[in-house]
């Protein structure tokens, strides 16, 4: 999903996020950091998409919790563009656990606890490309540079 050195990474506002109206919050850390909006829609999870998206865990403990929690409320879904938005928007984010984010983070300082973590990203371009497919179908890939993503 790279063209001439920009990258696209999947990012998700869970529930807790939109419920808590942290949209905006969020959203100001990636622009002012640079990246792009490149696709945006808020939504509520379906338990398909879920099962796709954590397709290795769903045979896991804490799935059904996961998947609950991910269906509790709408989610913000962003397709973010830019220079090494991947590891970037990973660092911004912090650690999964909320307890050990360091301040500045986004986890840091906005997560509560570790069930409700305030936002995903994908953690690898090839996860970025199975997840804007996932959760954005209506983006064709792209073909040449000047197509849309």
């Amino acid at each position: 999903m790279a063209s001439s050195g920009c990258e696209h990474t999947l990012v998700i506002l869970k529930p807790d996020a939109v419920k808590r109206g942290l949209i905006g919050c969020i959203l100001q850390r990636f622009e002012q950091r640079g990246f792009k909006i490149a696709a945006a829609k808020l939504m509520v999870a379906t338990d398909e998409l879920l099962e796709k998206h954590y397709h290795e865990h769903t045979s896991k403990s804490f799935y059904p919790g996961l998947a609950r929690f991910m269906k509790s409320g709408p989610v913000m879904a962003l397709v973010l563009q830019g220079t090494s938005v991947v590891s970037v928007t990973r660092a911004m984010m912090g650690q999964t656990n909320p307890a050990t984010s360091a301040p500045g983070t986004i986890r840091g300082d906005f997560a509560i606890e570790t069930d409700s973590n305030v936002i995903h990203g994908s953690d690898s371009l090839k996860s970025a490309e199975y997840e804007i497919g996932l959760w954005f179908p209506e983006l064709k890939k792209p073909e040449t540079p000047h197509d849309f993503l």
